[in-house]
């Protein structure tokens, strides 16, 4: 492990993952694919991150079943650090069930109560010297995604063991966006958000990319990354100018779950690899698309 070497801080989870080509509305039942995948907020940004030939290490929680020693297992084998995982004897391994059709995502329910329930349980290698403590804090980038609890994320908010680290939070979904509010006045933390997490967070409506993430500067982030689908991306910073930039074409949708996730990892590999902000957000928006595509 190096100072190249971020941590992913959530959930790591099975993906239960039913696709169909066509067009779906509620209560349609049609042919498809289903498939079992290694996935979660963590896991999925870890794993781009490890095509990007960085060595994430993953703080989460797992069971201690069967489910839960075979996604240890992929995940060492993907070059993920996995010996500060929390596994639980009480709780199981954590599912996320999703239906994507032509048309987007349909429908999602994230069974993540054992993330939930480990609660502050894995954070332990960042306070006993592992991988840090309070008085020498980790010192590295730090990915963070909304599947904590509200409790938690606001005890890391202004816990002394990340004052040293490059603070990036993830939100797992819109239903829970608001979560990421414990972050507003945390100076050096850097939002990703798409534009409807965005208005959940401000309370309020936003035309564009661009003017969500200047609110979201303005309520107390120190920097804000909004996507909006197909439409322009933008990075606004306290202090700098806001950068937007323009998503490539992406001529057939194949899947959607998981595309913000590589979009974070391309990021951040950018600004690990010292790109400057309009490098970093056209290289993000780039393997975004190409994720969305199928080509990756």
């Amino acid at each position: 492990m190096t100072s190249q070497s971020p941590i992913c801080i959530g959930s790591v989870l099975w993906d239960v993952i039913g696709r169909t080509d066509r067009t779906m509305r509620l209560g349609h039942d049609v042919p498809g694919r289903i498939t079992r995948l290694a996935g979660g907020v963590a896991y999925n940004i870890a794993q781009e991150l490890t095509r990007l030939n960085l060595t994430p290490i993953l703080l989460t929680s797992v069971g201690e079943d069967d489910a839960g020693r075979t996604l240890l297992n992929h995940c060492a084998k993907m070059g993920m650090v996995t010996e500060h995982v929390h596994v639980s004897a009480t709780l199981s391994t954590d599912v996320y069930m999703a239906i994507e059709a032509e048309n987007g995502l349909i429908a999602a329910i994230a069974d993540a109560h054992s993330l939930e329930q480990s609660g502050d349980a894995i954070l332990t290698p960042l306070r006993n010297g592992a991988l840090g403590d309070a008085e020498h804090p980790f010192s590295g980038l730090v990915i963070i995604d909304g599947n904590l609890t509200l409790d938690l994320l606001s005890t890391l908010a202004q816990d002394p063991v990340l004052r040293a680290a490059d603070v990036r939070i993830v939100p797992a979904s819109p239903g829970k966006a608001h979560r990421l509010s414990a972050f507003f006045g945390v100076s050096g933390v850097t939002f990703y958000v798409n534009r409807f997490e965005a208005e959940i967070l401000c309370d309020a409506k936003f035309d564009t990319a661009q003017s969500a993430a200047e609110a979201l500067v303005a309520h107390g982030a120190a920097r804000a990354v909004v996507t909006d689908g197909a439409m322009p991306a933008s990075d606004a910073t306290r202090g700098a100018c806001t950068i937007t930039c323009a998503v490539p074409t992406v001529e057939q949708v194949q899947r959607v779950t998981g595309a913000g996730d590589t979009l974070v990892a391309a990021h951040v590999a950018a600004e690990l690899d010292k790109c400057d902000r309009e490098t970093a957000l056209l290289r993000a928006v780039t393997e975004a698309s190409k994720y969305v595509e199928g080509r990756l």
